[in-house]
């Protein structure tokens, strides 16, 4: 196959000498682009052709115009020539003339032809050379044209070769996109150029698009500030002259038929701020990027903090990071910065991210695995040499998905990968709580799929299995999960992405050279003649054997042929003499295959054919036999286990390897408390070598240790079991003593204190060691031979005047630590300041959130009298002024400072005073950060199972050299006469011998060679009295009882006494005791005993006054006693008398009818009072009546004494409702009374109880317009002014008043606004009160709805206005007059209206004319009467008075009858007041 034809120099020959050497090809390009064709473009030849040919038709058109214009001139010459010589005849003269005309003529044409050659002479030499120029051109042409002809020649015969396989290969090549290099963060300064870039590959070529925080970015929109390339699968982005805006995140985004994957980094763009200016120096130019190069120039590194042992589980997210200190601080210049783990370079990956800059180093992890488990070291690398620090992770197992599954496999890598064939290898996990793994699961995924495909149906038992079947050319990666009898575990971490490629098609490639440095890379193939049929495969042999499979490798024959190799595999039993054929479904395709389903026990030999498409090659030479088995055994177990101190949290555990150590894989180490039987894992990854640091333990706990090895087949059996190990840590020199303190000086001698070194190195110190010397003198010198006990010490021979300074060097059984660093400079001479010296030897206890105990020794010097008292000052770290704690002085040297800062540190000094004023401070004292330890104890109380009262004190934290110290009042105690201490292992007592009141006290206990344990415990008298009670009870035992002596009263009125002890023997007895008097069992005091249960009773039947007095039970068990009194005497007495009369006569009342409930009384849904009792022991015969203050209450009907209960129903309860109200039970066997009086406040109750009811049960607030204003309602189902309500207009209560009217009916309640203005727009609430809640009903009167409601309100006004004072008739009119004829007729009524209106009589809807016959009149404006004179029948009829004004008026119609003289008077209805009819407004207008 071609790889890339390069174009040939134009002045290269067509024909040239190939020399032709071998070259693999390794360039850094995706491994597709590898194998890829790229054939050059057809087109070259036909364009040379094509300017070749226009160039020879122009040449020829040029030629062609030249001869012909030159023919037509001399044609045109001749013709002129010929005409003159043909003209017509002429005179001698005019021919002379004419001849010297003709013979200038002819000298002309000479000379002009003369010219004319020597121009066509030049002309023709310059054609010539022009000519010649275009014969080497065309040469020159015909060589470019025939060199192009003769590669595509080649290119065509490769092509057409490999033609058939293209589309094969195509096929093979398509896969998703895969990121090969990732994008990488950049921080620069303004003004610099950023170049992202990364590495993708896929086929077809992915589309790669740019964002910037998730917005395309467009080159377009910022021209020149993006530009993008894409060149053999690597893409970039440069930003051009970055500036603060182009801070973001970006991102490149791959895509093409397959699938899509991303990547991202920040770019941070920083300004430019004082030093941080970047360089101007060297010649370079401004913003260059910090080189990767490390520059050659020494860094000193420290370490500020570090990474410690760190805990982690599965999934979880961690940083490790150190904070640096690198000096010089360069800005560009750095050193480099390495991370290890276990020994092997860390790469950056998307499980790990490191940064180094700006003081720190860190490494992050996204999402830990097991995997990740292991030592980590970082190194700082210079021209300095290597500063490192080393810390372990630990990971822990994921909960797993099933409970009892096992932990994920780790540690996942691909071997041996080929076209369809690569083996997976893995590392078990540990199973020291679970049940042992039975198998293995293999997945496969293709890379750009999310699709999971499981390789093996049966679980694989060894960490190893050969995959088949993958596609040639995919990238595939692989995933591990453990099986055991529980279930699955989770899947393994996903190993790195591998390619299905053969890699020794690399080796076949060959480089053919040409002449101008010109190459063609070409297979080995091309070069190997004519062969079609490969030959046989060579160097068959099992290059992997297990139980389950046998793994065959060859090499591909020699000669191999031009076309695509396939293999098939035969394999027979050794002596059959047939041979099957292993792969007859599936064509392989690598020089690997993994044969499967081997008989157990028997001998296989194999052979391999190789084929292509013109056929099958001859078998490969017979492998020697081969038998599946294990080639590997699971390793032993580890030899003898060692355990060692090492720190205070932590174990050495070493091991003898393993006798069969076949492949080894690591080791697993498990540790248990010692007697607790329980195995925790204590790594999660094997580890390689036979020593192995166990972190995380207990600190004074004591444990044992196993270990187990680990290989590709399993796991070992457990070692034997290490020896019981305490936690503690190893034993070491002291460390150096410190805070040296000059005490006292008389001019010839200086006394010093010192501190106790802050670690004792695990054993008791010794003594120690003091060097002196002089000022500005190099040597030191010896101040004692021997070790001094005490850390105060008076240095003799001295020169006064002379300073000196001193080292002091701590000692214990490991040997002498290192000596102090040198005191200051102390001048001898002697003291002689009346105030006191300096206090020393300051140190802490007790150290909690926000309170500390300082202790101090008094000064050695005194002063010119002795030392009175004492202040403490202090300060935080670093800040500026003392503050005293203690007001007034202090005797005791030491003192509780509280109200301190939690996590603020202080640094403290002491002032000693005595009369003549306040001494020299003490040395400040060294910072003590004020917070509480995790893990702090107290001191506890007890006493033990001797009566004996204890402190007790716990430290796990103890070593060797530790030593309790009990202090009373902070001064120590030990052993006299009042203690005793008792110390076993990390567990110490401090008894009291004789406690009394003179142990009362602050009691404290430090722990030495700790960090600072101790604790203190107050013991007040009220904590004494507790012990001392305690003890008694111990020493002194009573019989322990359940209960005290109590009484118990039944039905018939019987008083029981009893109480219950914890336990009783059979032997216990017991004594009851009334007045001093002992009784004993009869009929009037029953007495017994259950000793099973301990209880104890007396029962009398009838109680009565004489049994007034004092109660008592004795027991006795053994030595044990205890007695329990009971004292009924007064009101005690009388209560337990009453309540035995009471229930005596309540017994026998239930002989009879009775009520099991007496009366009650409840409120229901609608609103109703019900009365309600329960009556029971009742018959047909029992009468039952309800009386209300003893009058029969009638009822609908008698209730059903056979149900049990009696109801009486109180609709709309009110005050008229008041009463005694009464139930009644009778017949032959007696009666029974039950009284309810509905009154006070039982009635106010029942009122509170219908709000309830009725507050849930309220409307919203409506809206009623009247005359009078704005009514607001509530309806509800009953409502009493009784209830208690209130109204509130913008959350204020309003009161009832003109203006606002509060009131209500039996449904509703509502409140009037009289007169609505704008002031009474608003909120306004309804709330009733039941007792207990308040129910609220709320409305916005404001806006629309006030606009509204006050305009149907002056509506409604308006009508009311003119209904009052429109016309209306007061005094009505009769509606039937019967008259006799003659008579005279008088109708009078009374009239109303403001103004005063207008009336006007009409007879049948006519006007009636005034006249002496009709008369109509009307007086005070109110009395009207129309008076009809001499009445005749004539005058019957309708008559209607009209009486209006403005504002309307009314119409009332009479019916006159008039009848004869002696005429029958007509029947007609009695007559009624006429009814007037409404005349309106506008009508009356």
């Amino acid at each position: 196959m071609l790889g890339s034809v390069p174009t040939l120099c134009p002045s290269q020959p067509s024909k040239s000498t190939v020399e032709t050497h071998t070259k693999m090809s390794l360039v850094a390009v995706p491994f597709y682009q590898k194998r890829h064709k790229h054939f050059d473009q057809s087109y070259r030849n036909t364009q040379t052709r094509y300017l070749l040919d226009e160039y020879a038709a122009k040449k020829r058109a040029s030629t062609r115009s030249s001869s012909q214009k030159s023919f037509t001139q001399e044609s045109s010459s001749e013709r002129a020539s010929s005409q003159t010589s043909l003209g017509r005849t002429t005179c001698r003269l005019c021919a002379k003339r004419l001849n010297a005309e003709s013979e200038e003529e002819h000298e002309r044409k000479r000379r002009y032809q003369s010219l004319e050659a020597s121009y066509g002479e030049a002309k023709r030499e310059r054609f010539l050379r022009e000519l010649a120029e275009l014969e080497e051109n065309v040469h020159l042409a015909r060589s470019h044209a025939q060199s192009k002809l003769d590669r595509y020649a080649i290119q065509q015969m490769v092509e057409d070769k490999l033609a058939w396989e293209r589309p094969t290969f195509e096929e093979r090549m398509s896969r998703a996109p895969e990121i090969l290099v990732r994008l990488r963060s950049h921080t620069v300064w303004e003004r610099m150029n950023v170049k992202l870039c990364f590495t993708v590959q896929g086929f077809p070529t992915p589309v790669v698009q740019w964002y910037k925080d998730g917005i395309l970015i467009c080159q377009a929109e910022e021209p020149g500030k993006y530009r993008i390339e894409s060149k053999y699968g690597v893409h970039t982005l440069e930003i051009n002259r970055a500036d603060f805006d182009d801070t973001a995140t970006y991102s490149a985004v791959a895509t093409n038929a397959h699938g899509q994957v991303s990547t991202n980094a920040a770019v941070v763009v920083r300004r430019f701020r004082g030093d941080e200016e970047p360089f101007h120096s060297v010649g370079l130019p401004i913003g260059l990027p910090l080189s990767s190069v490390i520059p050659y120039m020494h860094f000193d590194v420290q370490f500020l903090e570090k990474f410690g042992v760190t805990f982690r589980r599965e999934g979880e997210t961690v940083t490790l990071k150190c904070t640096l200190l690198v000096t010089p601080e360069l800005k560009r210049v750095q050193p480099r910065a390495e991370w290890y783990r276990d020994d092997v370079l860390v790469k950056e990956s998307k499980w790990t991210k490191m940064f180094f800059g700006e003081g720190q180093a860190s490494l992050s992890f996204s999402h830990l695995n097991k995997d990740d488990e292991g030592l980590y070291t970082l190194r700082i690398v210079s021209r300095g040499g290597i500063n490192e620090h080393s810390a372990f992770l630990f990971v822990r197992d994921a909960d797993p998905l099933v409970t009892g599954a096992p932990g994920a496999p780790m540690d996942l890598q691909c071997h041996d990968a080929n076209r369809d064939y690569v083996i997976v290898t893995w590392k078990p996990p540990n199973t020291t709580t679970e049940s042992p793994v039975i198998g293995y699961f293999i997945d496969r995924c293709e890379v750009g799929t999310d699709n999971w495909i499981q390789c093996n149906d049966a679980p694989v038992k060894i960490c190893k299995y050969p995959v088949t079947g993958l596609f040639e050319g995919r990238s595939y990666i692989f995933r591990v999960r453990a099986v055991n009898n529980a279930g699955v575990s989770r899947p393994s971490r996903v190993s790195e992405a591998v390619a299905a490629l053969d890699p020794i098609d690399l080796k076949r490639l060959q480089a053919v050279h040409l002449e101008g440095d010109k190459e063609i890379v070409v297979y080995q193939d091309e070069l190997e003649g004519d062969a079609q049929i490969p030959g046989p495969p060579t160097n068959v042999h099992a290059s992997e054997i297990s139980r389950t499979y046998v793994v065959l490798s060859w090499d591909p024959p020699v000669p191999r042929g031009k076309e695509p190799l396939m293999y098939f595999i035969e394999k027979s039993v050794v002596g059959s003499g047939s041979w099957q054929r292993v792969n007859a479904q599936t064509a392989v395709r690598s020089p690997r295959y993994a044969v499967f389903d081997l008989a157990e026990g028997k001998s296989y030999v194999f052979r391999v054919l190789s084929a292509n498409k013109h056929g099958l090659s001859e078998p490969s030479e017979i492998t020697s036999p081969v038998q599946a088995q294990d080639t590997i055994v699971i390793p032993s177990a580890p030899g003898r286990v060692l355990a060692s101190r090492n720190t205070k949290t932590s174990v050495v555990v070493q091991w003898e390897p393993p006798k069969q150590q076949d492949d080894l894989l690591g080791y697993y180490v498990d540790c248990c408390v010692a007697g607790s039987n329980v195995w925790e894992p204590c790594n999660h990854k094997p580890i390689g070598y036979n020593r192995f640091v166990v972190h995380g333990l207990t600190t004074g706990e004591q444990y044992i240790f196993r270990v187990k090895a680990v290989n590709a087949v399993g796991t070992s059996e457990n070692s034997q079991e290490s020896d019981v190990i305490k936690v503690q840590a190893a034993l070491t020199v002291p460390s150096y003593p410190y805070g040296i303190t000059l005490l006292n000086c008389d001019g010839h001698s200086m006394t010093l204190g010192w501190k106790v070194p802050k670690f004792s190195g695990g054993a008791p110190i010794l003594g120690y060691y003091i060097d002196k010397r002089e000022a500005h003198h190099k040597n030191w010198h010896e101040v004692n031979a021997a070790p001094i006990q005490e850390r105060i010490l008076t240095v003799d021979g001295l020169t006064e005047g002379s300073s000196y300074e001193f080292k002091i060097a701590a000692t214990n059984l490991a040997g002498i630590g290192q000596p102090s660093d040198p005191s200051e400079l102390f001048k001898c001479e002697a003291w002689t300041m009346p105030e006191p010296g300096p206090a020393y030897d300051l140190t802490f206890c007790e150290v909690r959130d926000t309170s500390l105990v300082m202790l101090w020794k008094a000064p050695v010097y005194s002063g010119s009298s002795p030392v009175s008292g004492y202040f403490v000052d202090y300060r935080e770290e670093d800040a500026g002024e003392w503050v005293t704690v203690n007001e007034a002085t202090t005797a005791n040297r030491y003192l509780k400072v509280s109200d301190l800062h939690q996590g603020k540190t202080y640094v403290f000094r002491v002032r000693a005073v005595n009369a003549s004023g306040v001494g020299k401070p003490s040395d400040t004292s060294e910072p003590v950060l004020v917070e509480a330890r995790p893990g702090t104890k107290e001191i506890s109380a007890g006493v033990d199972e001797e009566g004996n009262i204890y402190l007790s004190f716990d430290c796990q934290e103890m070593t060797d050299a530790s030593q309790f110290t009990w202090c009373k009042s902070y001064e120590d105690i030990g052993d006299n006469e009042r203690f005793k201490v008792e110390t076993v292992g990390d567990h110490s007592k401090l008894y009291f011998k004789h406690p009394d009141k003179e142990d009362l006290g602050t009691y404290s206990v430090s722990v030495s060679d700790t960090d600072g344990v101790s604790s203190s415990f107050v013991l007040d008298p009220q904590e004494l009295e507790r012990l001392m009670a305690l003890s008694n009870e111990i020493k002194n035992p009573t019989i322990p009882l359940k209960s005290e002596l109590a009484y118990e009263i039944f039905d018939k009125g019987q008083v029981r006494f009893w109480l219950q002890a914890e336990h009783l023997s059979p032997d216990a007895s017991y004594r009851f005791i009334i007045n001093d008097r002992e009784v004993s069992d009869s009929e009037t005091h029953k007495i017994k005993c259950d000793k099973a249960t301990g209880i104890i009773e007396m029962v009398m039947d009838r109680f009565t006054v004489k049994n007034e007095g004092t109660y008592t039970v004795q027991i006795h068990d053994g030595n044990a006693k205890n007695q329990s009194s009971l004292v009924l005497i007064g009101d005690a007495f009388r209560a337990v008398l009453d309540e035995a009369e009471f229930q005596r006569k309540e017994f026998l009342r239930k002989q009879g009818p009775h009520f099991a409930e007496y009366l009650h009384w409840d409120v229901t849904e609608d609103c109703d009072v019900r009365l309600v009792c329960k009556v029971a022991n009742t018959k047909k015969e029992t009468v039952f009546k309800w009386l209300k203050d003893d009058v029969l209450y009638e009822t609908e009907k008698l209730p059903d004494l056979e149900k049990g209960v009696c109801e009486l129903l109180i609709p709309k309860l009110s005050k008229k409702d008041h009463g005694e109200y009464k139930a009644t039970l009778k017949d032959e066997r007696g009666q029974d009374v039950s009284v309810l009086e509905i009154a006070g406040k039982v009635y106010d109750d029942m009122i509170l109880a219908m709000s309830r009811v009725c507050g849930a049960s309220a409307s919203p607030l409506k809206i009623l317009c009247t005359p009078e204003g704005i009514r607001l309602q509530c309806f509800m189902k009953y409502f009493t002014e009784e209830m208690k309500v209130n109204w509130y207009h913008k959350d204020a209560k309003v009161a009832s008043s003109e203006h606002m009217r509060i009131g209500g009916s039996e449904d509703m309640a509502w409140l009037q606004i009289c007169e609505p203005t704008e002031k009474d727009k608003g909120k306004y609430t309804f709330e009733i009160f039941d007792g207990k809640d308040n129910h609220q009903r709320s409305l916005d009167l404001s806006g629309q709805a006030f606009d509204e409601a006050f305009a149907e309100f002056q509506q409604l006004k308006a009508a009311a206005f003119a209904e009052k004072n429109r016309g209306k008739v007061v005094g009505g009119l009769p509606d039937v007059v019967t008259i006799m004829e003659g008579k005279t007729l008088n109708l009078t009524c009374t009239v109303f209206g403001n103004p005063d209106p207008e009336v006007v009589w009409f007879k049948n809807d006519k006007d009636i004319e005034l006249s002496e016959h009709f008369s109509v009149k009307v007086e005070q404006a109110k009395y009207v009467s129309l008076t009809i004179k001499g009445v005749t029948s004539e005058d019957s009829g309708k008559y209607s008075m009209n009486v209006k004004n403005k504002y309307g008026g009314e119409k009332i119609d009479v019916t006159i009858s008039v009848y004869k003289h002696g005429e029958k008077i007509p029947d007609v209805s009695p007559p009624q007041q006429a009814k007037p009819k409404l005349i309106p407004a506008s009508a009356s207008q």
